[in-house]
């Protein structure tokens, strides 16, 4: 296990974020950006809490072209804000669906002369406010222009930073321990919820924060990944596949691994070499300068020569961060170009029978000369339990 790094962020780590984000806003003639999204107000300000599973309440971050950003929060909050490196936190009293913090919006975009503001409005963004607020919004303030700022919190969010690599570095660790331990603790005869309750609470343990991504499956023949367990029990000849999300402060992993109770047949076995020297074609061809494109070729030739049926899950693999998943994929047509300092999973998967289905998963950063590995490389043959 990696020694854990400092919690939180020091505030020059937000100053520079910001700074990058106004020299965006600058190229492309931007006032501001505007952000409601937790991973997005948490990234520009630090704001951490387990209070976003409420959805009653929504939240405003205005990054201007100059000087600090500007919170526009519940009052609930605003204790919590404070304590970042925000100074100009705005608040009411929440909620109030019949103006749940449109107007004091409204007003500090008056009050700061904003006319063409950036929002997030790309794939895998989203509003989170009413779409009547919204609409309310842009009434309020018939002048300004919003315009799309995708590209502007995209590369940024993809490309991380050295205290940002060290939380996912320490999460990774925590979890290739939990899984390098699973004969520990599993066992035929055991459920599918005993075994998801197991792993859980060994990874809680071990210090993480929070599992709150764990799905697999279990049985000889499964195409299913992403269920909740049953109270199916595990046999002799089974298959078992966790696939984990565990956090970090803040952070997240995400790699799976496959075990087989008592032995592995032989087809399962294969399919297992074969996304693993997928990943390991991966990872020889990764360095700076190729595409997401030519990752996902690399890996998918692997699979098409190792006798794949075909991949129903649509990608191989994507970035990674303070999501679960993160922005971009590795598919036939992304074309993203890596960069040094992005977090990605390779995720070569295939249906190698009928109703058979194997992945695998690794989490790796792109350095200047390739891939370091994240998540301990799991081994070529497929680990039996018992």
């Amino acid at each position: 296990m990696t020694q854990a790094p400092p919690r939180g962020f020091p505030d020059d780590e937000y100053q520079q974020r910001c700074a990058l984000a106004q020299t965006k806003l600058a190229e492309l003639q931007l006032d501001a950006l505007f952000v409601c999204t937790e991973p997005e107000v948490r990234y520009f300000t630090g704001f951490h809490t387990p209070f976003w599973q409420s959805p009653t309440r929504p939240w405003f971050v205005i990054v201007p072209a100059v000087g600090e950003p500007i919170a526009i929060i519940p009052s609930i909050g605003a204790p919590m804000m404070d304590e970042t490196w925000i100074s100009d936190i705005r608040t009411w009293s929440a909620p109030q669906p019949e103006d749940d913090g449109v107007s004091i919006l409204a007003d500090t975009i008056t009050s700061l002369g904003l006319a063409r503001i950036g929002v997030p409005m790309g794939h895998e963004t989203h509003l989170r406010m009413p779409l009547a607020d919204w609409n309310a919004l842009q009434a309020a303030v018939p002048d300004v222009t919003f315009s799309d700022a995708t590209d502007i919190v995209r590369s940024m969010r993809m490309v991380k930073s050295d205290r940002e690599l060290a939380k996912t570095a320490h999460v990774c660790s925590l979890v290739s321990d939990g899984f390098e331990n699973l004969g520990s603790l599993l066992s035929m005869g055991m459920t599918e919820r005993e075994a998801f309750t197991a792993f859980k609470i060994d990874l809680l343990q071990r210090g993480a924060d929070d599992v709150p991504y764990l799905v697999g499956a279990s049985g000889h023949s499964f195409t299913d990944v992403i269920k909740q367990p049953s109270d199916r029990v595990i046999e002799a000849g089974d298959l078992l596949m966790f696939d984990t999300g565990t956090m970090w402060d803040g952070y997240s992993s995400d790699f799976d691994r496959y075990y087989a109770f008592g032995h592995a047949d032989d087809d399962a076995q294969r399919a297992h070499h074969v996304v693993w020297d997928a990943t390991e074609a991966g990872l020889n061809m990764l360095r700076p300068g190729v595409t997401t494109t030519d990752l996902w070729k690399a890996m998918a030739d692997v699979m098409i020569e190792g006798g794949s049926l075909g991949n129903d899950v649509g990608r191989l693999g994507h970035g990674l961060g303070m999501q679960l998943t993160e922005w971009p994929s590795n598919t036939a047509t992304d074309e993203t170009v890596i960069e040094e300092g992005m977090v990605l999973t390779l995720e070569p998967g295939m249906t190698f029978a009928p109703g058979r289905m194997m992945l695998h998963e690794e989490n790796i950063v792109i350095r200047a000369d390739g891939p370091e590995m994240l998540s301990r490389r799991a081994p070529r043959d497929m680990p039996v339990i018992g």
